[in-house]
């Protein structure tokens, strides 16, 4: 079997958020835990427009390798993890900037708003290149 080389969005659980994000039962201020920014992906596998943002994603995550991280977040799952965050509808997503600053939007976006936010808001060193 050949592996892939390359990087693609990461399939998280709880724990895992805890460990490499933040963990909510310990900290009782938010400090994120990575050194890369993230976008977090709150899904579920039932749902459409999802399924439509979930290329646009793994794209995305070949594109920043190395710059960004993407996590993803099984709703279905990791109801505690959801609930945490009040996810009310899905797909949401979570920002989380250089500095560890995090940011919450809702709702699927289409790549060329995912490529602004990220270099504007997650990215803000890239040299103002736009595509």
């Amino acid at each position: 079997m050949r592996k892939l080389c390359t990087m693609a969005t990461i399939q998280i659980t709880t724990q895992d958020f805890k460990d490499k994000v933040f963990n909510y039962e310990t900290d009782k201020e938010w400090k994120y835990k990575g050194e890369l920014p993230v976008i977090i992906d709150f899904y579920a596998d039932w749902c459409g427009p999802c399924k439509m943002v979930a290329p646009i994603l793994e794209e995305l995550s070949k594109d920043y390798e190395g710059r960004l991280l993407i996590y993803k977040v099984d709703t279905e799952k990791e109801e505690e993890l959801a609930a945490v965050f009040g996810i009310q509808s899905i797909p949401t997503f979570i920002f989380i900037d250089a500095n560890g600053q995090p940011g919450m939007q809702p709702g699927a976006l289409p790549k060329h708003v995912f490529r602004q936010l990220i270099e504007e808001k997650l990215l803000p060193q890239v040299n103002g290149e736009k595509e």
